[in-house]
């Protein structure tokens, strides 16, 4: 029935500073971008070289996460990488900091932690080839 993830939906607090973030570090593809100005508001479509999709949204006066990362819904959102150390070194030269990498106990794969502009606990994970 349901077959792959289709989009994920983020409310961001400064729209031209997550523009930048999730287009030109994290390099994900524009697909469109509309005002919308009856809500003052931004809509993003990005894509990711599998297909899925991230909704960037700006909604004006959208409150903050209430805590990090523990709060109910949405813990974090991982992406599949090819090496997470290749990745965390290209993520740190641009200044983002990233949390030492660590092996998931269950899998034996790397992953580790970094956040977005707004604190949205992002994560990169290894994948293995088959």
């Amino acid at each position: 029935m349901f077959k792959s993830i289709h989009h994920v939906a983020i409310i961001c607090s400064d729209y031209a500073v997550s523009k930048h973030f999730y287009t030109s570090i994290l390099g994900l593809e524009i697909v469109a971008e509309n005002y919308r100005a009856e809500r003052a508001s931004y809509k993003l479509d990005l894509r990711l070289p599998s297909g899925a999709q991230i909704e960037l949204f700006f909604l004006p006066g959208a409150p903050v996460r209430p805590s990090y990362p523990e709060a109910q819904g949405l813990r974090h959102l991982a992406f599949s990488v090819d090496s997470v150390a290749t990745t965390a070194a290209y993520l740190n030269s641009l200044g983002v900091v990233v949390e030492p990498i660590r092996v998931d106990e269950y899998t034996g794969r790397a992953f580790t932690f970094f956040c977005d502009p707004d604190g949205l606990p992002l994560v990169i994970y290894e994948e293995i080839e088959a």
